[in-house]
């Protein structure tokens, strides 16, 4: 009778493994089309069990887009963001979003397909808004001080490079790590490498 109780202690889950379920279920069938009954039925655990944990479906969604959301706004206090040439920082900035990106896959996938249905996706989007505000702000800093073409809107280059970093989800599946994982160092520094050449080199001034 031993070997089914041990089992059962293994197939136990905590708030961090729930969270990475609910992220796939999430994905997988939209927010609005995953009942509680979903989340239970692909973590293999009661209701109860996962009530335990967290308040609730939406609880849920909020710890998951955060996981997203604090590492890209960790990146803007960093020192390389902070200080030099507005070039510099900008470059460090979109740098960091590729590697957070890569980093946390599933959760930054999630964040991208949210569509502001509830308070929990409202939040997430404003939040996304003022990221991108802080990055366009150091875009026209750049322009003021000569190193990006002036004759281009901050904002809608913004837009722009976001648009194709953000593409990556829809296609970037770490060779090292087909599970999900973060990729190797070197190849998130060569997806870096290109996302910044391609974004950026069209933009400096010339």
């Amino acid at each position: 009778m031993a070997a089914p109780q041990t089992a059962r202690r293994v197939q136990r889950y905590d708030t961090a493994s729930l969270l990475a379920v609910a992220v796939r279920v999430f994905t997988e069938r939209g927010y609005d089309g995953t009942s509680m009954e979903d989340l239970a039925r692909a973590a293999g655990v009661s209701k109860s069990s996962i009530y335990h944990h967290v308040d609730g479906k939406e609880h849920l969604l909020h710890l998951a887009l955060e996981r997203a959301l604090d590492p890209l706004f960790a990146v803007l206090e960093e020192p390389a963001a902070t200080q030099g040439p507005a070039l510099a920082r900008l470059e460090h900035v979109l740098r960091r979003e590729v590697e957070v990106l890569v980093a946390e896959l599933p959760y930054v996938t999630l964040l991208l397909r949210v569509r502001g249905n509830t308070e929990t996706e409202r939040w997430a989007l404003q939040r996304r808004r003022d990221f991108d505000a802080a990055v366009a702000a150091l875009a026209a800093r750049a322009a003021q001080e000569g190193d990006l073409r002036a004759d281009l809107d901050p904002a809608l280059v913004t837009r722009l490079v976001f648009g194709m970093i953000n593409s990556v989800v829809e296609w970037y599946r770490p060779k090292s790590a087909r599970g999900g994982g973060a990729g190797s160092r070197a190849e998130t520094d060569g997806l870096a490498d290109a996302v910044l050449a391609l974004a950026l080199d069209g933009l400096r001034a010339r």
